[in-house]
């Protein structure tokens, strides 16, 4: 394992460390509150498609988001992953139609119907930890980072402030992100475009 690597590593265990230190139920209580911070964003009011993720139990809740973006009448996507490291937008109805995939997430089904190409007006981006940048530490599989490659555009970082860090180490395939969103407010990075 090269130093990059084990550094990466090295956070991945200390953010695990914060997360389990939190109170209990302090990310669902952070949930609502996130959904506000990015409902009032310029992009998400202007996006006609909001890319965004079902959040595991170690990461904020993200159903209130969910729902928020279904109730303001947009089309909602969620990833879909494809083989290692692939993932895809894929536009969801109904929350009840998600159902586990590989990695235990909740994905929308494999005939879920693509969003139009250049239709995803925001990505709304995991992380399990960040630094006020827009570097995010992702959890190794590389999925956001290609996709954000692939897809320019606005995005925002979902993070509780418990997990940003001074500094995260960067390889050059990582992508930053511009906003970063936590329970409190948001963060522009100087990676930021205008949303």
């Amino acid at each position: 394992m090269n130093a990059l690597a084990e550094e990466k590593r090295r956070l991945r265990q200390a953010a695990a460390e914060r997360t389990d230190a939190l109170p209990a139920g302090y990310l669902a209580e952070a949930g609502p509150r996130i959904a506000a911070h990015i409902a009032a964003l310029s992009a998400y009011r202007s996006a006609g498609t909001v890319l965004a993720f079902a959040s595991t139990a170690r990461e904020v809740d993200t159903r209130p988001l969910l729902e928020r973006i279904l109730s303001d009448g947009k089309a909602l996507a969620l990833p879909l992953c494809t083989g290692p490291g692939r993932m895809e937008a894929r536009l969801v109805r109904d929350l009840g139609a998600l159902r586990p995939g590989r990695y235990g997430i909740l994905e929308p089904p494999a005939d879920a119907p693509r969003p139009d190409p250049g239709a995803v007006g925001l990505t709304v981006v995991p992380c399990a930890a960040c630094d006020r940048a827009g570097h995010r530490l992702g959890h190794g599989g590389g999925y956001y980072d290609r996709y954000l490659a692939a897809h320019p555009g606005p995005a925002a970082l979902v993070c509780p402030e418990a997990l940003i860090f001074d500094r995260i180490p960067q390889d050059p395939h990582d992508r930053a992100v511009g906003l970063i969103v936590t329970e409190t407010g948001v963060y522009r990075s100087q990676n930021t475009q205008e949303v």
